[in-house]
């Protein structure tokens, strides 16, 4: 059996954790895990076997694109890969979330549906 690609999901709205969870859970190549702020992200992150960041952009205290920041700059966590999740989605936005070296963007609000899958393509692309 294949082990399960741990994803973090970072948001500090508890209702989008859960729904969140609950579509990428039905996934069996997923397990999810979540985090309320940038800062509780960056400690579980420490803990290690996290394969893969959702992150939301507007947070309190610690945004996403500060998050990401952080986690560059750390050298014990700067090659985990980020996707940001986000109603942010101006074309400048996104090129900006690009070149601060997230994988992509998922746009808000995203059909729970088919998120694994969008999550899978990502993961397809950075493979490719």
């Amino acid at each position: 059996m294949l082990e399960k690609m741990c994803v973090l999901y970072v948001d500090d709205e508890p209702d989008i954790r859960e729904i969140v969870a609950m579509a990428l859970s039905i996934d069996d190549s997923f397990r999810v895990e979540v985090a309320s702020s940038g800062s509780e992200a960056i400690e579980r992150l420490h803990r290690g076997g996290v394969g893969l960041v959702l992150l939301d952009v507007m947070m309190p205290e610690m945004d996403g694109p500060t998050t990401l920041a952080n986690m560059r700059a750390d050298e014990a966590i700067r090659d985990i890969p980020v996707i940001f999740v986000t109603a942010r989605t101006q074309r400048h936005e996104i090129d900006r979330y690009l070149a601060a070296g997230a994988r992509g963007v998922i746009r808000k609000p995203f059909d729970p549906l088919s998120l694994s899958q969008q999550v899978r393509g990502f993961i397809r692309h950075e493979v490719a």
